[in-house]
């Protein structure tokens, strides 16, 4: 059987938690996701990792046992993937970016510096954009909280507004600005008791009447589609932007790519 590094990870979240959700919360994923992953991997190795109450969990001796091998056994395959990922683009360099966000700007001002150099860009959805940058997929990210930044080193360069994207029909869909209280009573589907893995998923959800979103406006003026509208929340803390690497990486390609990015992507979203 072999061992899944993702499920591992969640774990090993849990176990240094103590709790669900606090350990949700750092994944930035949904507490009953991953109840069900941990549970997963509980039924894969067939035995009980932890022993859960409703105000925290507790190991069990094979839960012990996993919580101590799983640091080195995440760290060797994080490190074996970002050396055959390094070694299969010696002279190229992969950016990752967030839905609704152009990394264009920086590419051109870095392709024009060094010539020689392939630059792929690689879209992530929300659920995998630190875990890119960790198991080697992409050398620099351009990403929007939230995001795990363990690990990482992050520069924020921007933030934009969040809007909220309804059906057409909705009775608020009318309104040009909303604001939290129009918004009381109202199905979030943002809100932790569902999250979906791309924003082509939600939209759905959203047109099929299941409840609104709230995204960065960027993400809603990209995906934009005549069933659906979206409105400025007037009150709303904003999202950051941020240019995000590993804090071990150094190489000159990498630092060459980031000078130039925080000049050209630092653009003043607000």
């Amino acid at each position: 059987m072999d061992l899944d590094l993702r499920k591992l990870r969640y774990f090993a979240a849990v176990a240094e938690q103590g709790h669900f959700g606090r350990a949700a919360e750092q994944l930035h994923i949904a507490q009953p996701v991953l109840s069900r992953q941990v549970r997963a991997l509980e039924r894969e190795l067939g035995c009980a990792l932890l022993v859960r109450t409703t105000r925290s969990v507790e190991l069990t001796p094979a839960g012990e046992q996993l919580h101590a091998d799983a640091p080195g056994v995440l760290a060797a395959a994080l490190a074996a993937t970002r050396r055959v990922h390094g070694a299969a683009r010696a002279d190229s360099l992969v950016v990752g970016f967030a839905a609704g966000l152009s990394v264009a700007p920086a590419v051109r001002a870095f392709t024009q510096a060094h010539p020689g150099v392939e630059v792929e860009p690689l879209r992530l959805n929300w659920h995998e954009q630190a875990d890119a940058l960790r198991d080697g997929r992409a050398d620099v990210g351009y990403l929007r909280r939230p995001f795990d930044s363990h690990g990482l080193r992050v520069i924020v360069v921007g933030s934009e507004p969040k809007v909220a994207c309804l059906p057409a029909t909705h009775v608020l869909a009318s309104r040009r600005r909303l604001s939290a209280a129009d918004l009381d009573g109202v199905a979030i589907l943002d809100a932790e008791a569902r999250r979906t893995a791309t924003v082509e998923e939600k939209l759905e959800l959203v047109a099929a009447g299941r409840g609104i979103a709230l995204l960065p406006r960027s993400v809603a003026r990209y995906y934009s589609r005549p069933d659906l509208v979206h409105r400025p929340l007037a009150d709303a803390v904003p999202f950051e932007i941020c240019l995000v690497v590993l804090e071990d990486r150094r190489d000159r390609y990498v630092q060459d790519f980031l000078a130039g990015a925080v000049k050209a992507l630092a653009d003043g979203r607000a």
